[in-house]
């Protein structure tokens, strides 16, 4: 117990340093959000790598997937692998970086608004970041919570506080500059994590073989193709958490700030070998809660009905099946994945409601000795210095309703996560995918995308229900694509 409590006050103490380095090289807005544009490939890879799989990834999908699909939860791995990681830095990129240099804008609603002339887009469309990314931050708070209650014994609030306030100090202090500085240790922990989880559970399994010859003793379908929920229920998955990357702006931001294209190259590569290795293990690992966990033995992660609780299965596999000596690397695995996510989120959130909702609605008083109140004009921006302080202000405020959120536990963490990446990609995909591959997508194609997208995905979420969030997810998702691309035709061709 105490060498784990030193190792993480001397992670905290860390990441405190590296926020104030951060924070000495922050001198404007693009500075503290984009990191100046020059972010090297090897730090985008690890930010985008970190920001992508987070503790949400390990205590709540890998648990319920893993319980449910057995082994064929490994395609959840491999379309995360080759869609939301290679396929992002392939197929765009080269084009966000060049289209978002090219129009100077710093976010998601900003490149909307330049792209389709639409101020209705940019607004909708940052007060949808708010909106849905509150309970996706407030997930990953979750996640981190019953990890530390479980390996620390810590009241679950207690946990939250400190997490709450821990990542809003880290974060105000450096913005993007010390987040991709603190990113690329957390992937190297992440790396050597990750490897010790695989290695430990092989051989607490008794080898591959051993563990398929166990999951096929339980259910044959556990090691099949498509696991006991069907493929519809796989799909969805696999579908939501792959595709959804292509339009997550948590995501898209990493290539705003890449320095050039022969960074997206290298970035492209690490970043790929890193999802490999970091999803794999999840979803494998995942798989082997119905080997090692019982209620009898683990009462922890059983209800008292002997169902699984979803949310306590990993960190009860983790608890059981790593050797004590090694937990402390494990616990600092878990805790760099979210942490670098929190902080991805916590920093998109913001600038929805400062640079996007102020940068365009704000009023400012002018330096005349009338001290009129006029608003800001289309060609006016606010100054850096008041962008800063706000962008500092509203983290710690995103942070404060995120953890309020998850003191009140509304659902388990799979079904928090689906709705919000269903609800967010639901609205981007469309305008964003078809506006950055055919100058012919117009505005009207892209509104109407992005709206249908998301109210699909809603009204089905309240029809279905929580237990089939990544559905109603998927669904909207593929409305937003498919209504974009039959309404590109009638668009007139972009000349900016």
């Amino acid at each position: 117990m105490i060498l784990r409590v030193s190792v993480v006050l001397a992670y905290v103490a860390m990441i405190v340093t590296m926020g104030i380095l951060g924070m000495k090289k922050t001198r404007t807005f693009t500075d503290f959000f984009l990191g100046g544009r020059d972010v090297g490939p090897w730090f985008t890879a690890f930010t985008y790598g970190t920001a992508y799989f987070s503790a949400v990834i390990f205590i709540g999908f890998a648990g319920k997937i893993g319980w449910g699909f057995g082994l064929s939860g490994l395609w959840v791995a491999i379309g995360n692998t080759l869609i939301g990681t290679l396929g992002v830095w392939l197929l765009l990129g080269k084009r966000i970086r060049r289209e978002t240099t090219a129009r100077n804008v710093s976010t998601m609603p900003e490149y909307l608004d330049s792209r389709y002339g639409s101020k209705f887009l940019k607004y909708y469309s940052a007060i949808a970041i708010f909106v849905f990314l509150i309970p996706y931050t407030a997930a990953v708070f979750m996640g981190l919570s019953y990890l530390f209650e479980a390996n620390f014994g810590l009241p679950y609030w207690a946990v939250l506080a400190f997490m709450g306030i821990f990542t809003a100090v880290y974060l105000v202090l450096g913005g993007y500059k010390s987040m991709t500085m603190v990113d690329f240790i957390f992937g190297l922990i992440m790396v050597v994590g990750v490897t010790i989880l695989l290695a430990s559970c092989i051989v607490k399994g008794n080898g591959l073989s051993g563990i398929v010859s166990q999951l096929r003793a339980i259910d044959p379908r556990l090691v099949g193709p498509v696991g006991p929920p069907g493929l519809w229920p796989l799909f969805s998955i696999v579908f939501l958490t792959s595709v959804a990357p292509l339009a997550m702006p948590q995501l898209i931001q990493k290539f705003y700030a890449i320095r050039d294209d022969r960074s997206i190259k290298i970035g492209m590569i690490a970043s790929t070998v890193f999802g490999l290795l970091v999803s794999g293990t999840a979803y494998f690992t995942g798989s082997l809660t119905r080997i090692f966990l019982n209620p009898a033995q683990n009462p922890a992660a059983f209800n008292a009905n002997g169902s699984p609780n979803f949310d306590s299965l990993m960190p009860e596999l983790l608890t059981f099946t790593i050797p004590q000596s090694l937990s402390v690397v494990i616990l600092l695995l878990m805790l760099s994945a979210s942490m670098s996510t929190l902080a991805a989120l916590v920093l998109i959130s913001s600038s929805s409601i400062v640079k996007d909702l102020y940068g365009g609605l704000a009023h400012e008083r002018t330096a005349d000795q009338r001290g009129i109140i006029r608003l800001l004009t289309p060609g006016e921006r606010a100054s850096d210095k008041r962008l800063m302080i706000l962008m500092r202000v509203m983290s710690g405020v995103f942070v404060f309703l995120s953890v309020i959120l998850a003191l009140l536990k509304p659902a388990v963490i799979v079904t928090i996560l689906s709705i919000s990446w269903g609800a967010i990609a639901s609205v981007f995909l469309g305008p964003f995918i078809w506006g950055l591959l055919t100058k012919r997508a117009g505005k009207f194609g892209a509104i109407a995308s992005s709206v249908c997208g998301l109210g699909t995905c809603l009204v089905l979420f309240f029809l279905w229900g929580g237990p089939r969030a990544s559905e109603a997810g998927t669904v909207g998702m593929i409305v937003s694509l498919a209504s974009g691309l039959l309404l590109v035709p009638f668009g007139k061709p972009s000349k900016k």
